[in-house]
């Protein structure tokens, strides 16, 4: 057997998205730092600073897209983190946000953002611009694509193109999201339009308030992603093991019978266990098993990754006895893949 078809079996999409799928979103280990969203929050405060804006919304992972009600803080989904969930996001629902409609949708959310944390939508001005912001909420509502009262935006078609006409929460946060953009033109291509003065309100108001303290900072986060407990395939409404016998190289649940939880707290790591017999493991299974040097190395470090993911433990007083456990999984695993073409079955 060749290391790379090893590699390729171990680590293929298949088996990386078993993995995934079967994984609770709140155990995905999901953070905005080094995510691919990490430069995208960033480049959205650069644009307030370059407008001179004080406040700088907290930004944290949930299921979708959006700000708590009156709570300035923008949730972003959780498969923005991951440009493996995205992946799954993009195969499970036919589309994913690319950079530039999540920087659209970072500067709406931006929008409603400031509203709060300035509580602009109490101002008998903001109201008498945007309407009552207690009008009720509809989800289902009938735009008039052609009306000229409103800034476009958003133009995908899960939100309508005219977005801004869905409640005045929503046009202000839409107006603003315009009047961010860098390059936009609004002054120029809005010139003829009415919703030109809702344009120059917002500059005016942005211009009164952007070194103020904001009134509102913080509050509660709506479905934080480390409260997200549904499996993965549950969240698309997907039953994981519908992706099992695709999974060629799926080795977890091997991983969780020979790493059961310990009942001790004398125990290591499982995957700092398996590194410290790394070179007994591979000698073994190399001289034993049909796996040349390089594929044994291969499936040991696959089996290191998942049970660091995994947050597998092993009793420190059963370690030796482990290490023969081990070798002989690591065996069956390999005998399988020598005769099969799959590490389980």
């Amino acid at each position: 057997m060749s290391a790379t078809r090893t590699l390729s079996l171990l680590n293929g999409w298949e088996t990386i998205r078993y993995e995934l799928l079967n994984s609770r979103i709140c155990d995905l280990n999901l953070r905005i730092e080094g995510s691919p969203l990490e430069p995208l929050i960033q480049r959205l405060y650069r644009e307030l600073e370059r407008r001179q804006l004080r406040f700088r919304p907290q930004v944290y992972l949930t299921d979708g897209w959006g700000c708590p009600d009156r709570v300035p803080i923008i949730g972003v989904p959780f498969y923005l983190a991951d440009r493996r969930l995205a992946r799954i996001e993009e195969e499970q629902t036919g589309e994913v946000e690319d950079e530039h409609y999540i920087m659209m949708l970072l500067r709406h959310e931006a929008g409603h953002a400031y509203n709060y944390a300035y509580r602009l939508y109490e101002r008998r001005d903001w109201q008498e611009t945007f309407g009552p912001f207690d009008k009720p909420y509809k989800d289902n509502f009938r735009p008039n694509p052609f009306s000229k009262q409103f800034v476009r935006h958003i133009v995908h078609h899960r939100y309508g193109r005219t977005y801004a006409q869905k409640h005045p929460d929503e046009d202000f946060a839409e107006t603003f999201a315009v009047w961010l953009t860098p390059r936009s033109g609004w002054r120029r291509r809005y010139r003829y339009w009415p919703a030109i003065k809702k344009l120059l309100y917002i500059d005016q108001v942005m211009k009164e308030i952007r070194q103020a303290a904001p009134l509102v900072e913080s509050g509660k986060r709506l479905a934080p992603v480390e409260e997200l407990t549904l499996l993965l395939a549950e969240h698309y409404g997907q039953r994981a093991e519908r992706y099992r016998a695709e999974a060629q190289g799926y080795v977890d649940d091997k991983l969780r019978e020979l790493f059961p939880p310990a009942k001790t707290r004398d125990s290591l790591s499982a995957s700092i266990f398996l590194r410290k017999y790394s070179a007994i493991i591979i000698a073994q299974l190399s001289r034993w098993s049909e796996l040349d040097e390089d594929d044994a190395e291969a499936l040991l470090i696959k089996m290191i990754d998942r049970a660091e993911v995994l947050g597998l433990t092993v009793a420190r007083r059963k370690m030796h006895d482990k290490v023969i456990e081990v070798v002989a999984l690591a065996m069956a695993l390999a005998m399988n893949f020598s005769y099969t073409g799959r590490v389980t079955g």
